[in-house]
């Protein structure tokens, strides 16, 4: 009598049963439905079997194929999480799948990825069916399109155990397949001329992986006979689908066999993709010569591979290679490259708290590589994370002793300025900037210091600003090495809206002037472009000094870095190399003419020759410099070329004026800053 009052065990299930999923019908006794965890959301795919509204074989069938699931665990079949099974209905939930004929249907992928995707998808089904009957002893004996499913990473799962059975002992013996659906992927040894035929125990499922292969190039399989026709199979593969479909069972290869045979030189599993999961899917016992040719060749194939594949398995193991494969370095161009796959959310759980890892390296190599590529990862890093743990690991890169790692924290500037606070922009980061212009031993580095100045000047506190630009380019001209005071004076016209009018005729003017006796011509060349666009402005404001407001609009406006410096300085982004090897060789092709005086002398530590090496910082700590494109193109000069420096002809248009974050803690008492050493300095002979 307490029966009325007893609960229904299916309501205990941990998961929420949600719409149905089309692609089983008639195919399955299953229905597939997407649902989620009751606690936490997580989402799942849901198998419903209706136990009162079938018949008393199907829910043996349903049953059994209940208890088979459950004991299952391979990477390539099915996951299973949670079952339940009443007197109404069994419930079995799995990861979330899609059945992979939907999947098919909806992937609108190039036909080069798609057939990636395929190759590793039948890679991994087969080597379910090998863990299956090698190592379980059982047989599938339902393998076709409707037994396969796609998880969220693109991964090919084997399921529909429906009708598995042991391939030897009493219980050998195939349950009957009560859809009629599915008989049309039987064997011919299953018919009655053929029964008599014996086969390997793994002949029925490598016919079913035959099927499975015209279905996934041609569509559902409409008969047996079918299969005669290759259709859209590829050629590399014809040959392995011949002996799947083979009508002698004996001539069908063993899963393993299948595998290898595909992988050999010219088969259809011989691709870099699949070569790529392989690879790093065993990279802990890799040769470390092994695993740096791997990692050179990846980051350029990695835009052929499938986008989904590459977001949730090349790129967890990518990680992961790093993490415990001791791999350094070498990974992170194809880990930054598959991360530009991910959304915002995705990033920040995965590759940004690498990133803040990697910057605390020791590793030189490590560091540079890192700072090279900052502009692929650059716009995922909160402000927050800039400051607080980025940034102090950074700065350190400005001391270093090797050339290449602080040429590489200069150029690293670029990205990270917007995002650096009042005092590490401003007081931090100019302090070192500072002593670099003026110190540092390799002419390069100090061109770049200048040019990476005049791209942030925008972001720098607008009271500090003027002092900061100003003494900079001033210093610039007068350095020796030729680049330098060329960046100096380019520096003056594309920041020209930034400064007072006062200041550029009584500090600049006087100095572009000196300029126009430099021994280089390209130095001259540039001082009277510059002197053009300057004396336009004081003209402008001679014959109208109510312009004076609008000429200043700007001077005192944080905003953004103007759009006319994004380009005058894109050399810098380039290795110190591919700058001076353009200086020299143009200077020795084209001499300027007779030396003129001046008080610009050679770099003391330059030689002025065709050789590159003589200025180019190096040391075996760093990356290879991959300017050989740039060289090639020496002939054509970069001094000439306007598209590289930014227009300076004319004045510079005002930039927006947009608040930015650094000017909420800028402090207008000037003597509290008054104690720091930032060196720069008013006084121009300094």
């Amino acid at each position: 009598m307490w029966s009325i009052f007893s609960r229904d065990p299916a309501k205990d299930f941990a998961y929420v049963i949600g719409e149905k999923v089309a692609g089983l019908e008639d195919k399955s006794v299953w229905s597939l439905h997407q649902g989620k965890k009751k606690t936490g959301g997580d989402n799942v795919s849901v198998f419903v079997f209706d136990v009162k509204s079938s018949s008393e074989s199907q829910t043996a069938l349903a049953r059994s194929s209940f208890k088979r699931i459950k004991t299952l665990r391979h990477p390539n079949i099915l996951t299973f999480l949670d079952g339940i099974e009443t007197d109404k209905v069994i419930y079995i939930a799995t990861e979330p799948v899609t059945p992979l004929s939907t999947y098919i249907e909806n992937n609108d992928a190039e036909q080069r990825k798609n057939q990636l995707s395929i190759s590793w998808g039948l890679h991994k089904v087969t080597k379910g069916l090998s863990f299956l009957v090698n190592d379980c002893n059982l047989i599938h004996n339902n393998v076709c399109m409707s037994s396969i499913f796609v998880d969220q990473a693109g991964e090919w799962k084997l399921a529909g155990v429906d009708y598995m059975y042991p391939a030897t002992g009493t219980e050998s013996v195939p349950p009957v397949k009560i859809l009629p659906f599915l008989e049309r992927y039987d064997p011919p040894e299953k018919s009655d001329l053929k029964r008599g035929i014996k086969g390997e125990k793994w002949s029925s499922d490598m016919w079913g992986l035959g099927c499975l292969i015209w279905e996934v190039f041609n569509g559902p399989l409409p008969r047996t006979s079918a299969l005669k026709a290759f259709g859209k199979i590829p050629k590399n593969l014809v040959p392995n689908y011949c002996e799947l479909v083979s009508a002698n069972p004996s001539s069908r290869p063993n899963p393993a066999k299948f595998i290898s045979d595909c992988c050999r030189k010219g088969g259809f599993m011989n691709n870099p993709f699949v070569k790529t999961m392989l690879f790093l899917e065993e990279i802990q016992i890799k040769e470390p010569s092994e695993k740096s040719s791997f990692f050179a060749k990846l980051t350029e194939a990695i835009d052929s591979f499938p986008t989904q594949l590459s977001r949730h398995k090349v790129l967890p193991q990518l990680l992961h290679a790093y993490e415990f494969g001791n791999c350094g370095s070498m990974v992170l161009a194809p880990l930054f490259k598959v991360g530009r796959l991910l959304d915002h959310e995705e990033y920040q759980a995965k590759i940004v708290p690498c990133v803040v890892k990697l910057f605390s390296s020791t590793d030189r190599n490590t560091r540079v590589k890192l700072l090279q590529q900052i502009e692929m990862f650059v716009e995922h890093l909160h402000a927050g994370t800039v400051n607080d743990k980025i940034f102090p690991s950074i700065v350190t890169g400005f001391m270093d002793t090797n050339p290449v790692v602080r040429e590489s924290t200069i150029k690293a500037m670029l990205h990270l300025a917007p995002k650096l606070n009042y005092k590490n922009l401003n007081e931090e980061l100019m302090k070192h900037f500072a002593r670099l212009q003026a110190k540092d031993d390799q002419g390069g580095i100090r061109t770049n210091t200048t040019v990476c100045l005049g791209k942030i000047g925008s972001y720098l506190n607008p009271q500090l600003r003027q002092r900061v630009l100003c003494s900079a380019f001033l210093r610039a001209v007068k350095d020796p090495f030729p680049p330098a005071r060329q960046a100096g004076i380019i520096g003056m016209g594309v920041t020209q809206h930034l400064f007072t009018m006062a200041d550029i005729a009584q500090k600049m003017m006087p100095s572009l002037c000196m300029m126009t006796m430099d021994p280089e011509k390209l130095v001259r060349d540039q001082a009277f472009k510059t002197i053009k666009s300057f004396l336009e402005r004081l003209e402008k404001l001679s014959e109208n000094p109510d312009m004076l407001q609008e000429l200043e609009k700007d001077v005192l406006s944080g905003g953004t870095v103007n759009n006319t410096a994004a380009g005058w300085a894109g050399w810098a982004i380039g290795g110190v190399s591919t700058l001076t090897s353009k200086v020299y060789s143009k200077a020795t092709k084209k001499p300027s003419g007779p030396q003129m005086k001046g008080s610009a002398q050679t770099d003391t530590n330059t030689t002025v020759t065709p050789t590159v090496e003589t200025v180019t910082p190096t040391s075996p700590a760093g990356p290879d410099d991959d300017n050989d494109e740039d060289e090639e193109q020496v002939d054509e000069g970069w001094g000439d070329d306007d598209g590289d420096w930014g227009e300076i002809d004319s004045p510079a248009p005002r930039s927006e004026s947009v608040s930015h974050s650094n000017t909420q803690s800028y402090d207008d008492n000037d003597d509290d800053r008054g104690g720091n050493d930032d060196g720069w300095d008013d006084d121009d002979d300094n």
